[in-house]
């Protein structure tokens, strides 16, 4: 089995190197392609607006100079010599849970990875806000491959990614693992912090608060907020189909020069 590897925190990480243990168990055939720089919150941006440079590191190794899609794009595109058969995208410092993964470049990469028609698993390592404190490493240290051994056996449709969070804590205090559904955040975290700069300018500095939120049962909140390992299928298909159907109840038959007839009155 042939494995790429990418991320959102950059290429010399820690976590892409406990993400390469990981890899290593499954496969002897592991492949890295990650951004130069850090790229968290890039969502599923990709570099349309100047050139993309790939750096070789070695002979399974390289450096993009562009996002986390962008890394996969190119990888499977053109530095690696066949698409591989499986992506593992992380493993992020911090948590990719709720409506967070929207934002993550960690998600964003195993989705590039599905879109290209190959299953893809985004692994994020959960920790505190506060930046001065490490990650507890050790949970995804030695529950990163039993885990993504256990998903590859059961396998999931091909238009699915799998998100794993490891809960902020000791390996031996992980209560256990758990399939979960995405969370939602009660309790808007990030605010704009205003600053002055030298010149006397305004500019503004995003900030997150380490805020209590309402945990629901069988959430990837919960399950990482008590220590459990999260396991959450999503896909790119954010349809609301209830809102579609009954949107269909009044526009579905409505003819579109009727529509304009009303906007210009």
């Amino acid at each position: 089995m042939r494995i790429l590897l990418t991320n959102d925190d950059g290429v010399e990480a820690f976590g892409l190197k406990v993400l390469y243990d990981i890899a290593r168990t499954l496969s002897d055939d592991v492949w890295v392609c990650a951004p130069v720089i850090e790229q968290s919150g890039k969502g599923r941006g990709i570099t349309l607006h100047e050139p993309l440079r790939a750096r070789r590191l070695s002979e399974k190794r390289f450096a993009v100079s562009g996002t986390p899609t962008d890394c996969v794009q190119i990888a499977v595109n053109d530095l690696m010599p066949s698409p591989p058969d499986l992506v593992l995208s992380g493993v992020n410092r911090g948590f990719n849970l709720a409506q967070d993964v929207t934002l993550s470049g960690t998600v964003a990469g195993a989705l590039q990875g599905m879109t290209l028609g190959i299953p893809s698993i985004a692994l994020s390592q959960c920790l505190d806000f506060d930046i001065d404190i490490e990650a507890q490493w050790s949970s995804a240290v030695a529950y990163g491959a039993p885990v993504v051994s256990h998903v590859l056996e059961r396998g999931w449709p091909s238009d699915v990614v799998i998100n794993i969070n490891f809960p902020d804590c000791a390996a031996e205090e992980v209560a256990g693992v758990e399939v979960t559904k995405q969370g939602f955040r009660d309790l808007h975290e990030m605010h704009a912090v205003k600053r002055v700069d030298p010149r006397g300018r305004d500019y503004y500095w995003l900030n997150f608060h380490n805020l209590q939120q309402t945990l629901i049962d069988g959430t990837d909140l919960k399950a990482v907020a008590e220590k459990r390992i999260s396991v959450t299928p999503l896909h790119l298909d954010l349809t609301h189909y209830e809102t579609v159907h009954n949107l269909r109840k009044t526009l579905g038959g409505v003819a579109p020069k009727s529509i304009l007839h009303e906007a210009e009155a």
